[in-house]
């Protein structure tokens, strides 16, 4: 670049062409506007992930530790499938009498009322006459609305619910959505030796298990916001775990009550 120096740019009388080194102002200002943006999407995407993680933390530390009975006994107990000991500790609750009737829901067709028996020999005679099987339900939404059409169908008003404490917090925003009143239900969360929530820095699989729970829950949070009923959200059929599904829970018209 040619500068007042230059032998070649000087006039004999003195008078001198001036090429500026830096660029003019209007090209500066769009260049400084980019720079201000980046920086603001970082900072932003910073603080974002800040917060996230933050809510994480938050999310980890309200698990339930120990397990322990319901506050009150209730009129029905319901077991969520799919973790250790939620079906043993749902029964043993009803045999302890704080449920009248338990249901368990979301229920693998091959699995039978006397599976369940042979798995559980001592309460055969309780498992005959106060339990019942849902398996119409595909996921925690359909558990919620299998569990609202169950307690409407044996007029209950109050209900226990069993599952695993990373499970309970998405289970009582489904729940509460899908009865309209968190009141009526009282939480026991199963705690299991096997996965130990003071420690998931610790254990891979614990921690990617939290880490996935966790965004259902914050996503179940945002979808129960925005929707009437359960039964009738076509986001609620996209969300759960494996493939999406047609349905969250099957019709009640296509299969009897259990």
């Amino acid at each position: 670049m040619l500068r007042a120096s230059d032998p070649l740019m000087t006039d004999p009388v003195g008078w001198a062409w001036h090429v500026w080194d830096h660029p003019p102002r209007a090209v500066v200002r769009p260049r400084r506007r980019r720079r201000i943006a980046l920086w603001t999407c970082s900072l932003g995407a910073g603080l974002g992930a800040l917060a996230l993680f933050a809510g994480f933390l938050i999310f980890v530390g309200a698990l339930a530790r120990h397990e322990r009975a319901p506050s009150d006994r209730a009129d029905g107990i319901v077991a969520l499938t799919g973790g250790a000991q939620r079906i043993g500790d749902a029964i043993d609750l009803l045999a302890g009498g704080y449920g009248r009737r338990l249901l368990i829901t979301g229920v693998n067709e091959r699995t039978s009322r006397d599976e369940i028996a042979r798995l559980n020999p001592t309460q055969r005679a309780l498992i005959a006459c106060c339990v019942d099987l849902d398996y119409r339900a595909r996921n925690t939404i359909g558990n919620a609305i299998e569990t609202r059409r169950w307690m409407r169908a044996h007029r209950f008003s109050t209900v226990a619910v069993v599952t695993s404490n990373y499970h309970m917090p998405r289970t009582l925003i489904e729940l509460d959505h899908a009865l309209q009143d968190s009141d009526r239900v009282l939480p026991h969360p199963v705690v299991t030796e096997a996965f130990d929530a003071d420690r998931w820095w610790h254990d891979p699989p614990a921690a990617r298990l939290l880490a996935s729970e966790y965004m259902k829950f914050l996503v179940s949070w945002v979808r129960t916001r925005f929707e009437a009923d359960p039964e009738r959200s076509r986001a609620a059929i996209l969300i759960g775990r494996g493939k999406p599904v047609k349905m969250v829970a099957e019709p009640l018209m296509m299969r009897g009550v259990d």
